[in-house]
C-alpha cells in the first residue's frame, strides 16, 4: 500500500465478502479481519492480490464461533531488549498485541553492545594484523609488523556498535507505536503484575496478559580467593580496553576464553590460558587438541589442569598463585561462562522454576507459570543469539494464541578462532550417549584442494553417522571458515540425508564446503585416489 486510499479500497473490496468484517491499516500496513467458516483464507487474499496489491496470511486465531483474528486488546510485558526480547516484542506486535518492553540498561542487550559484534570486530582486525606480520604466502609477499593502534581500532569498533545499535534497536523501537519502552529495573509482583523501578527513582506498575523474560546474563565470577579486591577483566572490559597488555592471563577454556586469548595475542599480547582441564573441554576432544596444536604455533601458552586458588594485584601487576606454581600478568581475564540476569525478578514468589539461576522453559518457551514465557541467556537454553532470537519469536506466537515449538536438534554452534569450529547434530560420544549404534570418518584438510591453494591444511572434519542406515547425526568441522560450511551440514541433517546422499551431491569446487562431500565418500571410497574434483 502506498497510501490511505490504497488501505480503504481494500478494506471496501474484503467488506463485499459473505460475513467478513476488517479493519485496514496503510500505517501499519496491516489487515485485521474476521469471517465466517464459509469464506476461506485464499479468498481473502485473491480478494486483495485482485485489487493489484501483495498479500500474505500474518496470523490465523480460531475462536469461539469460527471467526478468526488477533485477541482483542492483548497486552504484553517484555523484560529485556536484547536478541531475545526484541524478538519477541516484535512478532508479539506483527501479531496484533501491544507490548510494553522494559530495559534496566542499554537498549540491544548483550550481542550488539558488549558481545557478538565487538568480539567480531577485534577477532577480523586481529587477524589482520597476523596476516600482515605472517601468512602462507611469505615467500613472495613480504611481510612486515604491524603498528596496532588501539585507541583508534576501538574508536572504529564502538562506532559500528552504536550504529547497529541505532539502526536495529533504537529506531525501530522509537518507530513503533504499538510498543511501549519503559526505562527501569523490572520485578513481578504477581503473574500478571510488574513493578518497574524508574530511572529517575519511581515505581510504576505494569499490568499484562502475558509476560516474556528476556534478560539475558552477565560474566560469571571465578571462585577464587583475592580475586574480587582485584582489577580483573572481565569480556566486557576486555572489549572495551584502549590498551593491549603485555603480558595477559586468561582464567577459562570455553568459548568467549578462547576467541579473545588468540585475538589479543594477535593484536601483541602475550597470552596464557589456565585450562581447568582442556580447550572446549565440552566437544570431541579432537577439537580441543586441534586448536590448543594451533594456538601453540603463534605462542599461545595453554597450561592444561592449572587452576589459581589466589589471586594478588600490586604495582599494576597480577600474581596468581596456582597448583605449579605462580604465574605473573600486567592483566587478568576471567571468561568462564555467563551468569543469567534474574536474581531480582522476584520470580520464586510467582512460581517460576528456575536451575541455578536460569529460567526453565519448555520446547514452547514457556515457563512453569502460564501465560509467562522466556528465552535467550537468561534461560536454560544454549547461550547463542540466534537461538535467543528464535525463541522470542516462537514465544510471541504461542503467546498470541499460535503454536509454536523451537527444534534445537541441528543447531550449529561457530567458535571463530583461527581455525573455526563449528558443529552441528550430535557428537560421536552424545549419539552413543543417545543409544545410537554409529559409524564416523574424520577427513584432514590435506584432502581438501581448498585448503591445500590456501596453504592451510590444519585441522579436520567429522561425519557421524547410524552405522546401519548411514544416516547423518552430527559433524564437527575445525577449518578455515568453518562457521561458512556448518550450515549445509545443517540442511542435511534436517533433511535427514545420509552419507551417501552427500557424497552423491554436487559441490562447488575449491570450496570448503567441498569438504563435507570429501568426508562423505570416505565411508565408501580412498579419497586420495581420486582426481581433484571426482564425483
Amino acid at each position: 500500500m502506498t497510501c490511505e486510499s490504497c488501505a480503504r479500497g481494500i478494506e471496501t473490496a474484503l467488506k463485499t465478502l459473505p460475513g467478513v468484517e476488517a479493519e485496514v491499516s496503510y500505517e501499519n500496513g496491516r489487515a485485521t479481519v474476521t469471517r465466517t467458516s464459509d469464506v476461506g483464507t485464499d479468498r481473502l487474499l485473491e480478494t486483495i492480490r485482485a485489487k493489484g496489491f501483495s498479500a500474505d496470511l500474518e496470523q490465523a486465531i480460531e475462536r469461539d464461533g469460527g471467526a478468526q483474528g488477533v485477541e482483542e486488546g492483548l497486552h504484553i510485558a517484555v523484560i529485556g531488549s536484547g536478541g531475545a526480547a526484541m524478538a519477541a516484542a516484535l512478532k508479539s506486535v506483527e501479531r496484533g498485541a501491544r507490548v510494553t518492553l522494559v530495559e534496566q540498561g542499554t537498549i540491544g542487550g548483550t550481542c550488539v553492545n558488549i558481545g557478538c559484534v565487538p568480539s567480531k570486530i577485534m577477532i577480523r582486525a586481529a587477524h589482520i594484523a597476523h596476516l600482515r606480520r605472517q601468512s602462507p604466502f611469505d615467500l613472495g609477499i613480504t611481510a612486515a609488523e604491524p603498528t596496532i593502534n588501539r585507541h583508534d581500532l576501538l574508536a572504529q569498533q564502538q562506532g559500528r556498535v552504536e550504529e547497529l545499535r541505532l539502526g536495529k534497536y533504537e529506531s525501530i523501537l522509537d518507530g513503533n507505536p504499538a510498543i511501549t519502552v519503559i526505562h527501569g529495573r523490572a520485578r513481578f509482583r504477581d503473574a500478571h503484575t510488574l513493578v518497574v523501578s524508574q530511572d529517575d527513582g519511581s515505581e510504576r506498575e505494569v499490568a499484562f496478559d502475558r509476560a516474556f523474560i528476556g534478560t539475558g546474563a552477565h560474566p560469571a565470577t571465578a571462585p577464587v580467593t583475592g580475586l574480587a579486591d582485584t582489577p580483573y577483566w572481565t569480556s566486557t572490559d576486555a572489549l572495551a580496553s584502549d590498551t593491549i597488555p603485555e603480558r595477559l592471563v586468561v582464567i577459562g577454556a570455553s568459548v568467549v576464553a578462547v576467541e579473545l586469548a588468540q585475538a589479543f595475542a594477535r593484536l601483541g599480547s602475550k597470552v596464557t590460558i589456565l585450562a581447568r582441564s582442556q580447550l572446549l573441554s565440552r566437544d570431541d576432544p579432537a577439537i580441543g587438541e586441534a586448536l590448543e596444536a594451533a594456538f601453540r604455533a603463534e605462542g599461545i601458552e595453554v597450561l592444561r589442569g592449572v587452576q589459581a586458588s589466589h589471586v594478588a594485584h600490586s604495582g599494576g601487576e597480577f600474581v596468581l598463585t596456582t597448583n605449579t606454581g605462580e604465574i605473573k600478568a600486567d592483566k587478568l581475564l576471567v571468561a568462564i561462562g555467563r551468569t543469567p540476569n534474574t536474581e531480582t525478578l522476584n520470580l520464586d514468589t510467582i512460581g517460576v522454576a528456575t536451575n541455578g539461576g536460569a529460567v526453565v522453559v519448555d520446547d514452547r518457551l514457556q515457563t512453569s507459570v502460564p501465560g509467562i514465557y522466556a528465552s535467550g541467556d537468561c534461560t536454560d537454553q544454549p547461550q547463542f543469539v540466534y537461538v535467543a532470537a528464535a525463541g522470542g519469536s516462537r514465544a510471541a506466537i504461542n503467546m498470541t494464541g499460535g503454536e509454536a515449538r523451537l527444534d534445537l536438534s541441528t543447531m550449529p554452534a561457530v567458535v571463530f578462532t583461527e581455525p573455526q569450529i563449528a558443529t552441528a547434530g550430535l557428537s560421536e560420544a552424545e549419539a552413543q550417549a543417545q543409544g545410537f549404534a554409529t559409524d564416523s570418518r574424520t577427513l584432514t584438510l590435506d584432502n581438501v584442494p581448498r585448503a591445500l591453494v590456501n596453504f592451510d591444511t590444519s585441522g579436520f572434519i567429522k561425519l557421524v553417522v547410524e552405522r546401519d542406515s548411514g544416516r547423518l547425526l552430527g559433524v564437527q568441522a575445525v577449518t578455515g571458515e568453518a562457521g561458512e560450511l556448518i550450515q549445509t551440514a545443517v540442511m542435511a541433517l534436517r533433511a535427514r540425508m545420509t552419507a551417501q546422499d552427500i557424497a552423491d551431491e554436487l559441490f562447488p569446487y575449491l570450496t570448503m564446503v567441498e569438504g563435507l562431500k570429501l568426508c562423505a565418500q570416505t565411508f565408501t571410497k580412498d579419497v586420495s585416489q581420486l582426481s581433484c574434483c571426482a564425483g
